[in-house]
């Protein structure tokens, strides 16, 4: 039996039709896989990376180098074969791939549900709950869950010998982490995620933190992801030590709630955040402090308060129409690749003048879940040339967002 690489395969694809014509080549092994990933075809080049698998190392490397393909399809692809293998070189890479550059981040909302979403993987880390009795193993490839009510917990996370080498940290709780942790730890965080983390809290049993002072106590956070309520009238305190401030390597910024007010999306967008890619707000209802309107995403939509945002997640919102109409009319529509405006109220009127943008056709996509469209509007979506989610949709008449309790 011969282990040559760069003999077809019962897998490899074939050039010119099932019967070919002697003059059609065989594309097969690896140098095949190698010249269907040049191939102005988006499927072939696809289906290439898929069957790189078949060929061991070699194979496995030309996957990792799709991670940084043009096309987001096929860094999608490799990302799935990748995302649970063991080898040291994947796991390597992986930890320092973009994850909120991919579908995953959405995707985990259409598969786990709106508030109790408890991550599997965050930031490219195998999430696990720390144990005092077992302490830290391979603290580089975990992201940690920390408890505020089990303290003892938290004192013995702290003396753990490899605690510095923890860089992705989910904290259930209450109170202020940078209180806790000494700045030997805080620096070496690149990725937090700071709130309620499943069933046992309600969304609006806690508020958001402030985030200027998580930012200011993280010097090196690539990710920030901060969930909880903010009705001021009953739950939250005002940020009353908010400071503006420029923080150089935040990429991707997540603040999921029931309502978000107005004084608060004031106060993240006087952020100054240069390397900002992912910005993702959930606006939610008046009836839980969501009192913002469009004029207070104005400063947003002309592209300049973050030059390289690449998603913009508008989601959870009431006013889901008069937020398409208005990003369809700025500039940054010809910047972005993903537009979520998931989880509102969306209708077909605010549909409507995404189809009427030729810029929406630039997008890689288009994220329209559990909005309120009829399913005439749906049909028309999709022959749109884009990827668009239109996933579990409200009645048209239900006309309110997904997530306020």
């Amino acid at each position: 039996m011969t282990n040559n690489q760069n003999e077809p395969r019962e897998f490899d694809a074939v050039l010119g039709g099932e019967t070919p014509p002697i003059r059609d080549a065989v594309l097969g092994g690896i140098e095949g896989v190698k010249r269907r990933l040049v191939s102005p075809n988006i499927e072939i080049r696809i289906a290439a990376v898929q069957d790189a698998l078949n060929y061991q190392a070699e194979g496995l490397n030309l996957i990792i180098q799709s991670l940084h393909d043009r096309s987001r399809k096929i860094r999608q692809t490799a990302y799935h074969l990748l995302r649970d293998r063991i080898e040291p070189q994947v796991k390597q890479v992986l930890q320092k791939y973009k994850y909120w550059d991919l579908f995953e981040r959405i995707d985990e909302t259409l598969n786990s549900g709106y508030i109790y979403n408890t991550y599997k993987k965050f930031y490219n880390r195998q999430v696990a709950s720390y144990d005092s009795q077992i302490g830290l193993q391979n603290p580089a490839e975990k992201a940690y869950v920390l408890d505020d009510v089990v303290y003892d917990d938290i004192t013995s996370f702290l003396k753990e010998p490899e605690v510095n080498k923890v860089e992705a940290l989910i904290f259930r709780g209450y109170y202020d982490l940078w209180r806790i942790l000494p700045p030997n730890i805080l620096k070496n965080i690149k990725a937090l995620f700071y709130g309620p983390y499943d069933i046992d809290y309600q969304i609006s049993w806690t508020t958001i933190q402030d985030i200027s002072l998580i930012l200011k106590a993280f010097p090196n956070l690539e990710m920030l992801l901060v969930r909880g309520g903010d009705d001021c009238r009953i739950y939250s305190e005002p940020w009353e030590k908010f400071i503006s401030l420029r923080h150089e390597h935040l990429k991707a910024l997540i603040v999921e709630t029931g309502g978000l007010g107005r004084d608060k999306i004031a106060q993240i967008l006087s952020l100054q955040l240069p390397a900002l890619e992912h910005l993702e707000l959930w606006l939610g209802s008046d009836e839980y402090g969501g009192n913002s309107a469009i004029d207070d995403l104005m400063p947003i939509f002309s592209g300049d308060l973050f030059p390289n945002l690449t998603y913009l997640g508008l989601r959870n919102s009431e006013y889901a129409d008069n937020i398409a109409a208005a990003v369809v009319n700025s500039p940054i529509i010809n910047t972005i690749k993903v537009l979520d405006l998931s989880m509102g109220n969306l209708s077909d009127d605010g549909a409507e003048a995404l189809l009427n943008c030729p810029a929406v056709n630039q997008l890689d996509i288009l994220n329209l879940y559990d909005s309120c469209l009829t399913e005439e509007m749906v049909e028309r979506l999709k022959l749109l040339d884009i990827e668009v989610i239109t996933d579990t949709l409200k009645s048209s008449e239900d006309r309110y967002c997904s997530v306020s309790e």
